[in-house]
């Protein structure tokens, strides 16, 4: 299952180049996940300085 981010999201961008597969991009008020990319490894939710990333 495809981690999530929620509207705790600010933008920062660090999960964004945590991401091995480049799933993550941004979208108009947050960071997104493409869930047929994602591998579900977590490297992006150890990242994210807010804990918006969990799993979905």
């Amino acid at each position: 299952m495809a981690r999530v981010i929620s509207s705790d999201c600010i933008m920062c961008g660090a999960c964004e180049g945590e991401c091995p597969v480049g799933c993550i991009s941004a979208g108009d008020s947050q960071y997104q996940i493409n869930a047929d990319e994602c591998i579900d490894c977590g490297a992006c939710e150890g990242a994210c300085p807010t804990g918006a990333i969990s799993e979905g």
